[in-house]
């Protein structure tokens, strides 16, 4: 049991008796008070999960009053004891709304039963209020969400019914070249939407659990050398990915020995990974890291293995992330303010995020405009 509830009588005799029989049912009484306005304050001091609330205290404020004060303020439950049943008191009391009403003189059970159903409609009742305030804010994000997907998606199906517009009342007028330039803009429209209506599916997958998730020992080293290898085809040469590695990794062997946390310079086991998952966060990092530095730059690359978890760490030289920008980062649909043209529709890295929390991990980074941004993702080992 141990709900704490707070008893206000200004009867002495009466708060020892109600004081006892609730220790002795197993309650705890953190307080006792004779005052309204005491009452108030001790109940946002020691938060309790009842308040027993004399209707008539002594001072300026009675207990309807302070009872009142400590419903609309807390939000916690309040049952009156009252000598008084007349119906003007009772029609005061009830615009209070409290949870329940105890007429003196009373015996033990009629004050521990009134007590344990106040307390489970209580708890049944915040149940339900939590269980609303959270089907409130899926509405407002799914809603949210639908609205931003929608803007996404006009301004490429404006751009392809731009152009085809074009193209078909003028095209006689067109050399090659310039129907080839609008036809370069419906295929680029047409990649930018089919891209965004598969980030969209994936973050909607992981959000209700249906991506596979198959972690399997993989050779970081290799691997990641595999993704360098495969992203460095598609970028030019104004960027140059440097790779670095600290610690080992061996199928086989145990470390069970080796201090947490410490740097292995010797082999140790290979880690258990999904290699579909790891290879679209560190695809997207890498990716994020050249996109994001136009003027091009040294990418690094770093890989730790430490005894129980392995560190990638991305760092570019680009544009950075204002820091005002930076608390929103891996909200879906947002872009930083500064990133003007650079194409991108701001699923990237809320997808990373899910699936880095897939693995049990954590991401952070660290940003500094016109300097460059570094990523920190950091996975269990098992």
């Amino acid at each position: 049991m141990n709900e704490k509830i707070l008893v206000v009588e200004d009867e002495k005799i009466i708060a020892c008796d109600i004081q006892y029989c609730l220790e002795k049912s197993g309650y705890i009484v953190p307080a006792i008070v004779a005052y309204g306005q005491q009452a108030i304050e001790k109940a946002e001091e020691l938060q309790p999960d009842l308040v027993l609330m004399d209707v008539m205290l002594k001072g300026n404020m009675n207990g309807i009053e302070a009872a009142d004060q400590i419903i609309k303020l807390l939000n916690i439950p309040v049952i009156y004891l009252t000598a008084y049943s007349d119906e003007g008191t009772l029609k005061k009391a009830k615009l209070t709304q409290p949870f329940g009403y105890i007429l003196k003189p009373f015996d033990e059970n009629q004050l521990i039963t009134t007590i344990e159903i106040v307390l489970s409609k209580y708890q049944q009742e915040a149940v339900m209020r939590k269980a609303l305030e959270q089907e409130k804010e899926m509405r407002e994000l799914k809603s949210h969400f639908i609205s931003m997907v929608s803007h996404e998606f006009r301004n490429p199906l404006s751009t392809i019914l731009t152009s085809t517009e074009i193209l078909k009342h003028h095209s006689q007028q067109f050399n090659e070249v310039k129907k080839n330039e609008y036809i370069n803009h419906i295929q680029n429209a047409v990649k930018h939407m089919t891209q965004l209506m598969s980030d969209v599916l994936l973050i909607g997958k992981v959000e209700v659990g249906q991506v596979s998730f198959l972690p399997q020992p993989l050779d970081v080293e290799s691997f990641c050398q595999n993704v360098i290898a495969e992203v460095q085809l598609s970028i030019n040469s104004q960027h140059k990915i440097v790779f670095t590695m600290q610690g080992h990794c061996n199928k086989d062997q145990d470390t069970s020995c080796l201090q947490t946390s410490q740097l292995l310079t010797t082999p140790t086991q290979f880690p258990c990974l999904d290699e579909k998952i790891l290879h679209h966060i560190l695809t997207n990092l890498l990716f994020n890291a050249i996109k994001y530095s136009p003027h091009g730059g040294t990418i690094r690359f770093d890989l730790f293995v430490l005894e129980e978890e392995v560190l990638f760490r991305i760092q570019d030289e680009g544009i950075g992330i204002p820091e005002s920008d930076q608390e929103n980062l891996f909200n879906s649909f947002f872009r930083g303010s500064n990133v003007g043209k650079i194409p991108g529709h701001g699923l990237g890295l809320a997808i990373v995020k899910q699936y880095v929390e897939l693995h049990g991990g954590e991401i952070t980074f660290a940003s500094k405009v016109g300097v460059g941004t570094t990523f920190i993702v950091s996975l269990p080992f098992n």
